[in-house]
């Protein structure tokens, strides 16, 4: 089931009235409401995966509580090593296996040797690279006794499952998530009424800037070697803006969701393209992974202390490591290389954090500075997207060297342009909105017209009906 369909409209509205008005009463009857629901809403897709995801959740709330009654040193390092050996083996067998097979075959290949293999014919579960780091951080978070496991069985496979987020994030923390299903939930309207509006702005993102960018996006990238150079950079400009639509709508929709059931879920994206260096931008793209793996594996490995050489190391690890988590292509594994390098300015000047303010704070316009310092950061984040998009690398490059021919300049057709009025939009209503958590984020207080309000919601809704694009799946389902 995905958020832009009839099914959802329909399945959110039953869940939400049983919810508020049928089992409020009980706030076990509400997380079991909850939980079936989380259920039938991810084995829409295909119920056979629910079995994965049930296990993986006993086998973590199992391991929580173990590690809970044992002090032993080398048994708390035996239960660890128990969940994440599971948990990354589901995800290696499913999402990594064919990939690792054929890159081993074409290397024997290259060499001259013979070498074949069978691959697996599987299914990638949708949603496993985001259920999966969620249980880790609940294992690791217990095992270095920063949390006290859960005793509650029917609350923790709730907030595994939990249905927003389930399939594409945020990446919930079990320290932030998981007490909020332990602790009675009012409603309250004003919650409520911005969560709708989040929700709102973020099928517009989807629907009309992500799917619309999408037609256009497609067509180019399958045939860039007979288009313009012109062509190929709004290809690679609408892509970013279609990721950035696809995958921050989805997290909108998933915290504006959330608030109607009375839960807070972290921010996942801050308005990345306002971002004034790299640092910057991988502060404020896809929150709840970059924060992830700068607590798991960044700090661990030892962040940013020791020698300059370790420094480095550790940053081309979490940027390969992000990449690769991605995807099983090469592609995904190049493009974390490629920001890692673009990241290494940052870190060998020390200037990686001197942009932690939001950019023309207390301004309406940028200053010429900023605004060189944002579109310089725009492009090489642009060309990190080619590299994401292209199926191999060797048409990530081909695709470039086309971009710096003699048609760079020359004028693209109208069907291409279209998108960039959509494109327009999200930029004006987001930069106005870049100190909010949302584009649609306002005091209702403030804001006093009633009518003002609904016609803007009105405006919006007749924009997604009019000029949305075909129901198509959101990018991050295959991640």
């Amino acid at each position: 089931m995905i958020f832009n369909s009839l099914d959802f409209a329909i399945f959110l509205p039953i869940v939400f009235i049983l919810y508020w008005f049928v089992a409020n009463k009980s706030l076990k009857i509400q997380n079991a409401l909850l939980l079936v629901s989380s259920y039938i809403f991810y084995g829409w897709w295909d119920w056979r995966f629910l079995g994965l995801i049930i296990f993986s959740s006993l086998l973590d709330y199992t391991i929580g509580r173990k590690l809970a009654n044992e002090n032993k040193d080398k048994s708390r390092k035996i239960l660890l090593f128990l969940s994440v050996f599971v948990n990354i083996g589901f995800l290696a067998v499913f999402k990594y296996f064919n990939f690792f097979i054929d890159s081993f075959t074409e290397v024997f290949t290259f060499f001259g040797s013979s070498f074949s293999a069978s691959r697996l014919n599987i299914i990638l579960p949708v949603g496993i690279s985001f259920y999966t780091f969620q249980t880790l951080s609940y294992t690791i978070d217990v095992y270095k006794r920063k949390l006290e496991p859960s005793k509650d069985l029917l609350a923790f496979l709730a907030f595994v499952s939990f249905f927003p987020q389930l399939v594409a994030g945020p990446i919930e923390r079990a320290t932030n998530l998981l007490p909020q299903f332990t602790k009675k939930r009012t409603f309250s309207e004003t919650s409520a009424s911005d969560g709708l509006r989040q929700i709102l702005w973020g099928l517009f993102k989807k629907i009309v800037v992500a799917d619309n960018c999408a037609t256009v996006v497609n067509d180019i990238f399958s045939n860039y070697s007979e288009l313009s150079g012109s062509v190929l950079v709004l290809g690679a400009v609408l892509f970013a803006f279609q990721i950035y639509g696809d995958f921050s709508g989805y997290s909108d929709i998933a915290i504006g969701t959330s608030r109607l059931f009375g839960f807070d879920l972290m921010q996942n994206f801050s308005f990345p393209y306002f971002s004034r260096d790299i640092g910057e931008f991988w502060r404020r793209w896809h929150i709840s992974l970059s924060t992830w793996f700068r607590d798991y594996l960044y700090i661990p490995l030892g962040g940013s202390r020791g020698s300059l050489s370790n420094k480095i190391r550790n940053v081309f690890i979490i940027f390969i490591v992000s990449g690769f988590w991605h995807g099983a292509n090469w592609t995904f594994v190049f493009w974390g290389a490629l920001n890692a390098v673009y990241f290494l300015p940052s870190l060998l000047l020390n200037t990686n954090r001197s942009n932690l303010n939001t950019v023309a704070q207390g301004r309406r316009l940028p200053s010429l500075r900023e605004v060189f310092q944002i579109l310089f950061t725009f492009t090489l984040t642009c060309l990190a997207w080619v590299f994401f998009r292209s199926p191999t690398i060797t048409d990530s490059f081909s695709y470039l060297v086309h971009i710096f021919s003699k048609s760079l300049l020359a004028m693209p057709p109208g069907k291409v342009l279209k998108p960039l009025i959509y494109v327009l939009i999200v930029v004006v209503v987001e930069w106005v909105a870049r100190t909010r958590n949302h584009g649609l984020e306002f005091s209702e207080a403030k804001f006093r017209s009633r009518g003002l309000r609904w016609l803007i919601y009105g405006v919006i809704i007749l924009i997604i009906l009019m000029f949305g694009s075909v129901s198509q799946e959101f990018i991050y389902f295959q991640f």
